[in-house]
């Protein structure tokens, strides 16, 4: 199997902006959380997390994007940032086939700083990183 990232959907609700993204990766979900889940794997293709406390309310620092807190954690499905200036930021693993698993994301923002554009190359680099596994 090999990754793809289907068109991401823009949305605007007042000043709150909304992306959502279906990217299929080829791996499974437990290779595959590392990537979203520790400080780590996010720098390896999104941003290097300063602080980073795995689980439900711990402090996280994106740098780049912002401070706050984990507000969602469930073990290898759901990684859930809110972060000061940098919004919410969901990431939620689903198996896809025995190989593979489909990894549906979320970004809630308000301004203009985050583009469909700008997460497809982030994307990009994480199935790049999760191919050489």
């Amino acid at each position: 199997m090999t990754g793809s990232i289907e068109q991401g959907v823009s949305r605007i609700h007042g000043s709150t902006h909304i992306l959502h993204f279906l990217v299929r990766l080829p791996r499974p979900m437990e290779t595959v959380w590392p990537a979203l889940a520790t400080a780590d794997g996010l720098a390896a293709w999104f941003t290097p997390a300063d602080v980073l406390e795995p689980r439900l309310g711990g402090a996280v620092t994106l740098r780049d994007v912002g401070s706050g807190r984990v507000t969602a954690w469930d073990v290898e499905r759901i990684a859930e940032y809110t972060v000061e200036g940098g919004g919410r930021l969901r990431f939620h693993l689903e198996r896809a086939g025995d190989e593979g698993s489909a990894l549906r994301f979320t970004h809630e923002f308000r301004g203009e700083r985050e583009s469909e554009e700008r997460w497809r190359a982030r994307f990009e680099r994480l199935i790049e990183n999760l191919s050489r596994r």
